[in-house]
């Protein structure tokens, strides 16, 4: 298809300029003559949104405990919604934990499966970042052999079970465990029990995963990471991302090492950690938090760059690398996170206020979601 968007501003090299910018091929190209154009004054025309870490999806898959609705139909509603926000590109974060259900091997084999038959009819370039949980011993030979088939993009190492066994003692907390996998309380429980003896084991079984990924040139994050030596052991192993870290002198440590560190949009747009923990909104302006993600909340990707931008320190255009430059360079997305020609043609109309609204998406050349200004504004 080719597209001129001409009258908005523009970000480029760093800066938002009054221009135009063409679409050929799926590619940015020069303007040029073109049978469609649409209309951009008053508009911000930036890169697409690339999202490293995403688990909203989870919530169209069971939206409630127990509740279960088909994969194919789950990852339908999770693309309108990525689209919609400005969400070009889209790293699942799929937990693959000793759990059953929503978390277990079904789930992610059945999610997988379901990727692979889309992709086809996709227009939101959708990714894996298969979330490894240390204590899942018994799905590691699985997980490497996806991993050399290709179908995971990104690693992360994730630890929850000794968090998990330590709240199963409150009843209420160990209900919430047990009605996501689908298990009485008791059942649970002992199955966490089995599962955490097995702790000796789980060293050799990160080692393992790190070489497979490492083979197959994937990306490594670390999830949580809450002391120095347990950020300095993830990076010996590969892990280059530091996602989410508990305490600020983690995240400090991690650039002071050259580490990527990624945080979620939903810490900026609330004013601060649901958890209680560092501020996203504060290390981002310090220069520690390089990377936002969606976390659990796809809306607070496109939101994060124009609050942070309303704070006074950041300009808009260093806020929205934040969700497009930076996380293409820390995944190694090498043909788009820019508007430059040449790139993947993924583009986010915007109109700045009162409340920012993402107002047309264009992913890989195509026009994938428009509100009906956008309509008004096509040519």
């Amino acid at each position: 298809m080719d597209l001129r968007i001409d009258g908005g501003q523009v970000l480029i090299d760093g800066a938002l300029v009054e221009g135009e910018i063409g679409v050929h091929d799926g590619v940015i190209d020069t303007p040029a003559a073109a049978r469609r154009s649409i209309d951009a004054s008053g508009l911000l025309v930036l890169p697409g949104i690339i999202d490293l870490h995403g688990d909203a999806f989870e919530r169209q898959i069971q939206p409630r405990p127990g509740v279960d609705f088909p994969m194919d139909l789950a990852l339908a509603e999770t693309e309108t919604q990525l689209l919609a926000n400005g969400i070009t590109t889209a790293y699942h974060g799929i937990t693959l934990s000793w759990e059953p259900g929503l978390r277990g091997v079904a789930t992610w084999t059945a999610l997988l499966n379901a990727l692979d038959a889309s992709w086809p009819r996709r227009v939101c370039d959708m990714r894996v970042h298969l979330r490894w949980e240390a204590f899942n011993l018994d799905a590691l030979d699985m997980a490497i052999a996806d991993i050399a088939a290709g179908r995971v993009h990104l690693l992360a190492f994730n630890d929850h079970t000794p968090a998990i066994v330590r709240r199963t003692a409150d009843p209420v907390t160990a209900a919430k465990y047990s009605d996501r996998a689908g298990m009485t309380v008791d059942a649970f429980r002992a199955l966490t029990t089995m599962v955490a003896a097995r702790a000796t084991e789980v060293p050799e079984a990160q080692q393992r995963i790190a070489a497979a990924a490492h083979a197959a040139g994937l990306p490594m994050a670390s999830h949580d990471d809450d002391t120095l030596p347990v950020r300095d052991a993830f990076r010996t192993l590969g892990a280059r991302i530091c996602e989410f870290p508990m305490a600020e002198e983690v995240a400090r440590a991690a650039v002071a090492a050259g580490d990527w560190v990624a945080m979620g949009s939903p810490n900026v747009v609330r004013g601060g950690s649901h958890l209680g923990w560092a501020s996203a909104a504060t290390m981002a302006e310090a220069g520690i938090c390089r990377i936002l993600t969606s976390d659990y909340y796809y809306p607070a990707l496109s939101q994060a760059p124009f609050v942070l931008a309303g704070r006074g320190v950041l300009d808009l255009a260093t806020a929205w690398a934040l969700v497009s430059t930076n996380p293409a360079q820390a995944a190694g997305l090498t043909d788009r996170g820019v508007l430059a020609p040449g790139k993947r043609a993924d583009i986010v109309l915007v109109d700045p206020g009162p409340i920012p609204q993402v107002v047309a998406t264009i992913a890989n050349g195509r026009i994938a979601a428009a509100t009906a200004e956008a309509h008004r504004r096509l040519r």
